[in-house]
């Protein structure tokens, strides 16, 4: 933890950012890199934005205030609906207005298990699938390019750096949103897998009320990040980190290596940046 606390302070340092501004999900990776932020500059100098929509859980926003509180730090609260609305991504699924999330996360798991379920990441990360996969894939990025616009703008009225959530084992699969939460100026957790982060968690005492929660990426009502990857961060980190280190993945369920196998080859669709001659 140290040297992670020491590299937010001297990055800050280094390229004259006045302090830190992280987005706050209610998630336990935003909750890490926030209380990382504070260890290394103070309450004073970090900045949460919680950044709701029509189809957010209304847990994340609750909590995501009751941690800001919790850690002390000061928050803003935009809530990216209308701007959505204004760029008629709402139009591509249909309407939802003063419908109960309970009702919203029963049609969406429906329409996600009837897409494919577990292979619609898979697709996702190849830009592959039909016009209505497709409608998909751009509904649920926008929201992320959105939130990435208002962080910048907030960050860059204060001076502030845009400190980036994203873990290793997100970067590894490709669980992230190209020009979305991966647009960010440090990421003191990309090394560190998923697992990992839940350990440090415990280290900052990050509250139970977040440590428990289910991770989600919160932008398909109901649809968690496990569900979606079609495996537990638990099976999924042990793997990883065997073929990192070179260590036999003899005696692993074949089924789950062949998960991993489809998240990484499907990955370097995603992971590619820019293509030129």
């Amino acid at each position: 933890m140290e040297k992670i606390v020491e590299f937010i302070r001297k990055t800050i340092e280094k390229y004259n950012y006045a302090g830190a501004i992280v987005g706050i999900s209610g998630g336990i990776d935003s909750a890490v890199t926030a209380a990382l932020c504070v260890e290394a500059l103070g309450k004073e100098r970090v900045f949460g934005m919680l950044l709701p929509e029509r189809d957010s859980s209304p847990d994340s926003l609750k909590l995501g205030v009751k941690y800001c509180n919790w850690i002390g730090i000061p928050y803003k609260i935009a809530k990216i609906t209308p701007v959505l609305r204004a760029l008629g991504v709402y139009k591509l699924q249909p309407p939802a207005f003063l419908i109960p999330y309970s009702i919203k996360k029963r049609y969406a798991l429906k329409k996600w298990k009837a897409q494919g379920g577990t292979n619609v990441f898979i697709n996702d990360l190849k830009n592959s699938g039909d016009a209505e996969m497709r409608k998909g894939m751009a509904y649920y990025r926008a929201k992320h390019r959105v939130r990435m616009c208002l962080l910048y703008l907030e960050a860059e009225k204060k001076g502030y750096a845009v400190v980036g959530t994203t873990n290793k084992t997100e970067y590894l699969t490709g669980f992230y949103v190209k020009w979305g939460d991966d647009a960010t100026d440090i990421e003191p957790l990309l090394h560190l897998y998923k697992t990992d982060v839940f350990k440090l968690a415990k280290r900052l005492n990050i509250p139970d009320e977040i440590f428990n929660r289910q991770p989600s990426p919160d932008l398909i009502p109901g649809l968690t990040d496990e569900s979606a990857m079609g495996i537990s961060y638990v099976d999924l980190d042990r793997i990883l980190k065997k073929m990192e280190n070179g260590v036999s993945i003899e005696g692993e369920p074949h089924e789950k290596v062949e998960r991993v196998n489809m998240l990484l080859k499907a990955a370097k669709y995603r992971n590619i940046r820019m293509l030129s001659l």
